[in-house]
């Protein structure tokens, strides 16, 4: 299910969200339509999408904070927008040798045994790199909170490649758009750390975050010149701490 809020700030929009849809913030996630920063002359403004898979409080959440996309019985927006918001596959979408057959039916096969029907084609080939996408009707269980059953998923199946002597390619899943989303998601995060890091001279450490995750905070800020960012902790997820140059690390 697909609904649309606004709200002065990207906070007030999901708080009216999870008010409107009587859901937790870690049951659905968040996309940014647009947004539109306070000024001497105009109000700030976000508006946002909210995507979940979890039955809601009052059905097609008719109320204050939700804009007017229309959307059929099922939940689902006009099929001009659906088709403007299905990621691109960049070639067939079937299985073109023996080992993306293999990796299909692999990741297929957990998730048959992890309890749930869904579908796996190929989303994108590149060179060393092969993307996957998964449809369900689960799909928000699949992905999980801040997408780590989707990571789990991605880390079984980068080692299955490897068991078929292809530790040269790098397997990337997704599903409902997940991965652009969060992309999205962080670079909006890491320009909003890096304004508050300099206005208050002082550095901010965030949540916990996947190896992936964490080189796009690095990237994002990297070319700003009074703002630096390292790594912290230890494991897999480690956190990134932004922080003023100048300022103790």
């Amino acid at each position: 299910m697909i609904y649309e809020f606004e709200g002065r700030t990207e906070k007030e929009a999901i708080d009216r969200a999870t008010e409107e849809l009587g859901l937790e913030k870690d049951e659905f996630d968040v996309e940014i339509l647009e947004t539109q920063r306070s000024g001497l002359f105009k109000k700030g403004f976000v508006r946002i999408k909210v995507h979940t898979d979890k039955p809601v409080q009052n059905g097609t959440a008719h109320g204050r904070g939700v804009s007017g996309s229309s959307y059929n019985e099922d939940g689902e927006a006009p099929l001009r927008e659906r088709e403007s918001r299905s990621q691109p596959v960049y070639g067939d979408p079937a299985a073109k040798n023996d080992f993306e057959r293999k990796m299909i039916d692999f990741v297929a096969e957990l998730i048959h045994h992890m309890g749930y029907d869904g579908t796996v084609s190929v989303l994108f080939r590149e060179e060393h790199k092969i993307g996957l996408k998964i449809d369900s009707d689960s799909s928000s269980i699949l992905i999980g909170k801040k997408g780590k059953n989707l990571d789990a998923l991605q880390l079984l199946a980068n080692i299955y490649a490897g068991r078929q002597g292809r530790e040269d390619v790098r397997v990337i899943l997704d599903s409902e758009n997940y991965r652009i989303r969060r992309e999205e998601s962080l670079v909006r995060l890491a320009y909003t750390i890096a304004d508050r890091v300099r206005e208050s001279r002082s550095s901010m450490l965030l949540e916990p975050m996947n190896p992936f995750d964490r080189r796009l905070i690095h990237t994002t800020l990297n070319d700003i010149a009074d703002v630096e960012t390292k790594s912290e902790g230890e494991g897999l997820y480690k956190q990134v701490r932004v922080y003023y140059r100048g300022t103790m690390r």
